[in-house]
């Protein structure tokens, strides 16, 4: 049998196995993305070498954007805008103020402590490490020990910053390539540079907003004449979400940002009772392809990034996890009235994972100088958090439930 049917097997019957564990491990440290990631690891090159995955692999790149794609469009579908609209002041301070200064942070640590890259380079390490990842979390964010508000927080926060990360991780590799050389001088690079910005982003939102309007329209359309069969009504979200992601990179422009659009757009136009009907399927199919997402991780990125580990890239990805977290979030809330507990639970949990992965590989596929260290930190980062964050969200959830029970009596 070649490896590829036994690989698919392996990973179909592992998939299989937790799904039938999935309730019992979920009141444990053992989380769905450290399974996977093992998994991987044993099944890669440095293991058994049954799965041949290399970082710049067309399959873990195509694989990894389509789910962040599809990830980014439920994410941003699902949001309940009545709670978010009466409880927007702690979100929007992490996304408007907390994001920004972990970007900054980020930065200033990166160019202190790595000093091999350069200062566009040491940008693009503290984006690709910026965005958050609730699935990492979801013990928290499903905790009913857990405040509905910060659990809502959390949520809207990790299904936000991907989206808004996007436009600036395209600028930085635009510069970074070389498409903002100053040849002809400083009005050139900016002539290129807001070209980039029309292309990219111009056609992604126009590309999401059209698909969300009209998939919408003709949604209500065909619904109020009876035309959508039941069992077919979940794939509507899937092909919404894949056809803006396609269309706008088929045009040159950002598929995240036509996902993140179009996913806003039909949240807006959907009643909560409409989304929970048609995003099972997304939903599943967006926590199927992430679960591989993370075998192709520890499979291809991790066994590399422990080739050229470094205490710098070990220190970095600790930092990554607290201080350019933690910080960022306490200034952020300050005058909010958020006592320090949660804080320091809210900074805390800032867990990294796929939308990192997604940012990584487009850096490693765009060829920069130095990409390989960017690489490495970054995976020793996202694999800290898969650690740190799986093994410490049950118990953190339950204590602070407690603590923030006992204070507010």
């Amino acid at each position: 049998m070649p490896y590829s049917d036994l690989d698919l097997a392996v990973i179909s019957l592992v998939v299989f196995a937790y799904c039938l564990l999935s309730r019992r491990l979920a009141r444990t440290a053992i989380s769905g993305p450290l399974v996977f990631v093992l998994l991987g690891l044993i099944l890669g090159p440095s293991n058994l070498g049954w799965l041949n995955i290399s970082v710049d692999s067309e399959l873990l790149r195509r694989l990894a954007e389509i789910t962040l794609g599809l990830v980014l469009f439920t994410d941003a579908a699902a949001l309940d805008w009545p709670l978010l609209r009466k409880n927007a002041r702690l979100p929007l301070r992490l996304l408007l103020i907390g994001l920004p200064l972990s970007i900054f942070l980020g930065f200033v640590v990166a160019y202190l402590m790595l000093p091999q890259l350069g200062i566009v380079e040491a940008a693009l390490l503290a984006v690709v490490l910026a965005p958050t990842d609730a699935a990492l979390g979801q013990a928290v964010t499903t905790n009913p020990e857990v405040p509905q508000a910060i659990r809502e927080d959390l949520n809207v926060e990790s299904g936000l910053n991907d989206g808004i990360c996007v436009p600036l991780l395209l600028c930085l590799l635009g510069i970074a390539t070389g498409h903002f050389d100053q040849i002809n001088g400083p009005k050139d690079a900016l002539l290129n540079f807001i070209q980039l910005l029309v292309s990219e982003l111009g056609i992604g939102l126009a590309i999401g907003g059209c698909v969300g309007i009209l998939g919408c329209w003709l949604r209500d359309l065909a619904q109020k004449r009876e035309w959508i069969a039941t069992d077919w009504r979940p794939l509507i979200t899937v092909a919404l979400a894949l056809s803006s992601f396609t269309l706008a990179q088929t045009l040159e422009g950002s598929g995240f940002i036509a996902c993140f659009i179009a996913g806003l757009l039909y949240g807006i136009r959907s009643t909560k009772d409409l989304k929970e009907d048609e995003m099972v399927a997304s939903l599943s199919m967006g926590d199927m392809l992430a679960l591989l997402t993370w075998v192709l991780f520890g499979s291809a990125m991790l066994p590399d990034a422990l080739r050229h580990i470094t205490i710098s890239s070990i220190i970095y990805g600790v930092l990554s996890l607290t201080v350019v977290r933690i910080l960022p979030v306490a200034i952020a809330t300050g005058g909010l009235g958020i006592d320090k507990w949660t804080k320091l639970f809210v900074g805390w949990f800032g867990p990294r994972g796929l939308a990192s992965i997604v940012f990584v590989v487009m850096v490693v596929d765009a060829a920069i100088p130095n990409s390989q260290i960017i690489l490495t930190t970054t995976t020793i980062a996202i694999l800290l958090s898969v650690i740190a964050h799986g093994i410490t969200a049950n118990w953190l959830s339950i204590s602070y439930g407690r603590w923030e029970r006992n204070h507010v009596s």
